[in-house]
């Protein structure tokens, strides 16, 4: 647990996107640091098993955070249980491909809804009780494309620059109040969203996905997708420490240095 006087006895934690990969790794490890832990994700059966993988007290609250009275809904069950909210990790989000020119105004609305406006949303709503109290920690779980551009991903790559813009903000608007804020950076992680970028090369160019799979690995200098539980180590890092805020980590294997 964190050691600075300022921390709650009890963290209470509320993770979106919670239901599978990053979302799942991150709730457990929280779960195992011993900080209550809320999960919402649109899928019931998923945060289940979420909720399976986590030793301590958790939360099961379905729903879709790109409604702004579902996501009120979440915070004031969690406050009505629990209390505030101490940590927010802002992990929900999705990605999508295709030629600049051929992507479709729903799918660049879907980009922003999700990555951009429903963290913003999160994050205007968790501040106040944070500020109040002189302590919180948010992670947001951006992207390597918050920072670069690769081609065939534009909604999805101003999404995430976007998010990370709004971390830089945030942090320097708290930085005296006790609450930090920062994003953590994968490169290509080993979870469900991934497997769908995989299919995807695969449809387009008609290679196996085992090959795929291995041109993404190769994207890394370290030769392997990255590991869930890596980024979640990278979260708890932040939110372990009241000296780290306004940051954008990478997790992908030394491809982008900073």
């Amino acid at each position: 647990m964190p050691t600075s006087v300022e921390t709650p006895e009890t963290l209470t934690a509320l993770v979106t996107g919670a239901g599978r990969g990053i979302g799942r790794a991150i709730a457990a490890r929280l779960s195992r640091e011993g900080v209550r832990v809320a999960l919402t994700a649109r899928n019931a059966d998923q945060l289940a098993q979420t909720a399976a993988e986590c030793p301590g007290p958790t939360l099961v609250l379905p729903a879709d955070i790109t409604d702004p009275a579902a996501l009120e809904d979440v915070f004031s069950a969690v406050e009505q249980e629990w209390g505030p909210v101490h940590v927010l990790v802002a992990n929900a989000g999705a990605g999508t491909s295709a030629p600049l020119p051929k992507t479709t105004d729903e799918q660049w609305q879907q980009m922003l809804d999700l990555n951009l406006t429903a963290p913003f949303r999160c994050l205007r709503r968790a501040i106040p009780p944070m500020v109040d109290a002189g302590y919180g920690r948010i992670v947001v779980v951006a992207s390597v494309a918050a920072k670069v551009g690769e081609p065939y991903i534009s909604a999805y790559t101003a999404s995430k620059h976007g998010v990370l813009g709004l971390v830089r903000s945030a942090a320097v608007e708290l930085a005296r109040t006790g609450v930090t804020v920062n994003a953590v950076c994968p490169g290509y992680v080993d979870t469900p969203m991934t497997d769908q970028t995989v299919e995807g090369i695969s449809a387009s160019t008609g290679r196996e996905a085992q090959e795929a799979r291995t041109i993404l690995e190769r994207k890394q200098p370290i030769g392997r997708l990255i590991r869930p539980e890596e980024v979640a180590d990278a979260a708890w890092l932040c939110i372990s420490t009241g000296g780290i805020t306004g940051q954008g980590i990478n997790i992908d294997g030394g491809a982008h240095q900073s």
